[in-house]
């Protein structure tokens, strides 16, 4: 039995090359998604990592940079990696879609999405915590005596908000990327993927 999908090709009931497009869409979403995280992620690991400012303080020069603080430190080196994890998973996704199938098997689809959780989770934790300690840099802490830095160091804070505000950027994408990998993960548990070795995702 046969029925005209929505592609306009007659197939099996079942609309399997409606699946396909579906499919293939999903991966091109991946691909562009993981492009943009691997861009975002070197840009913040630049702004925030080459932002200075040399400030004149009681006749003693002092330099603000991205390693007095922690947080900083821990944000760039995290986008690094994030980057550099995109671009290794959106190369995967671009041969899979070359290929047509997929290029791996339940273990290590199960991998993928464990990969994806680790990277949104840090992501989250660096971006949080730099956004923290940015706030207290632009207000300060009076009960605790903990002066306004972004007051002296005006040009630094402005370059380290726009990375961080990137850095968000790139921690919604991380946390989308892993919903989508959690949905190429469970539907090779569906039923008509038993039937298969593989799955198609």
């Amino acid at each position: 039995m046969t029925s005209v999908d929505a592609v306009g090709m007659s197939t099996p009931a079942g609309n399997v090359p409606v699946k396909v497009v579906v499919d293939r869409r999903v991966k091109i979403a991946e691909v562009v998604l993981r492009c943009v995280i691997c861009g975002l992620g070197i840009l913040v690991s630049v702004l925030v990592g080459t932002a200075t400012q040399v400030k004149e303080i009681f006749s003693i020069e002092k330099k603000a940079r991205f390693t007095d603080m922690k947080a900083l430190v821990f944000l760039v080196t995290v986008n690094g990696i994030v980057a550099g994890y995109s671009l290794i998973q959106g190369l995967r996704c671009v041969i899979s879609m070359l290929r047509g199938s997929l290029l791996f098997n339940k273990a290590l689809a199960w991998a993928i999405f464990s990969c994806d959780q680790v990277m949104a989770y840090m992501i989250l934790a660096a971006t949080a915590a730099a956004a923290q300690s940015a706030v207290l840099a632009e207000l300060g802490q009076p009960e605790m005596q903990w002066i306004k830095i972004c007051g002296f160091y005006g040009k630094f804070c402005t370059q380290v908000g726009e990375g961080i505000v990137a850095g968000l950027v790139v921690s919604l994408g991380m946390i989308t990327i892993s919903c989508m990998s959690a949905f190429n993960l469970f539907r090779l548990y569906g039923g008509d993927n038993k039937r298969k070795s593989g799955g198609r995702w």
